[in-house]
C-alpha cells in the first residue's frame, strides 16, 4: 500500500548553477533520513538536473526543471522535470565505457531501488527511488 506522507516540488531556472540549489533543496529535505539517504539523494538529484540542464531544452535561454520528491512509508522517490530534448536518458553499454561522460545514469541506478523515463506532453520526467531506513 502507498500512503503517501509528504511531498514538495520546486521549480528551478534551467542554468548549470542551479544544480546546486537542487541539491541544496533535496538535502535539506532528506536531513532526517540519515548521511547516507542524504548523500544517494543528492547523487540522484545531481545527475537528473545536470542532465536536464544539459540534454534538453530546459538548458536552453528562460528554460526550467522541476524537482519533486514524494515520501511514503517505505520509499522516497525523487523525480526531476524538464522540458524534453531529443534523446532519452539511457544506461550507457557495456563498450560506450571509452566515451567521456554517461557515467552518471549508471552510478545513479546503483543506489536507486527503481528509476524510470516517462515522456509527458511538453516535457520528460525522470525518477528514481530509494528505499527508506527500516523499511
Amino acid at each position: 500500500m502507498f500512503l503517501l506522507l509528504a511531498k514538495w516540488c520546486r521549480p528551478f531556472p534551467g542554468l548549470p548553477q542551479q544544480v546546486a540549489e537542487a541539491r541544496y533543496f533535496v538535502a535539506a529535505l532528506m536531513e532526517a533520513e540519515g548521511p547516507r539517504m542524504v548523500e544517494n539523494a543528492v547523487l540522484i538529484v545531481s545527475e537528473l538536473a545536470s542532465n536536464a540542464v544539459r540534454h534538453s531544452r530546459s538548458g536552453r535561454k528562460g528554460g526550467w526543471f522541476l524537482v519533486v520528491v514524494v515520501l511514503d512509508d517505505d520509499r522516497v522517490r525523487i523525480e526531476v522535470i524538464d522540458e524534453g530534448g531529443d534523446d532519452r536518458p539511457q544506461l550507457l553499454a557495456a563498450n560506450d565505457w571509452e566515451e567521456e561522460g554517461g557515467r552518471g545514469l549508471l552510478l545513479m541506478a546503483t543506489c536507486a531501488k527503481d528509476w524510470g523515463v516517462k515522456d509527458r506532453m511538453h516535457g520528460r520526467s525522470v525518477w528514481a527511488e530509494l528505499t527508506r531506513a527500516g523499511a
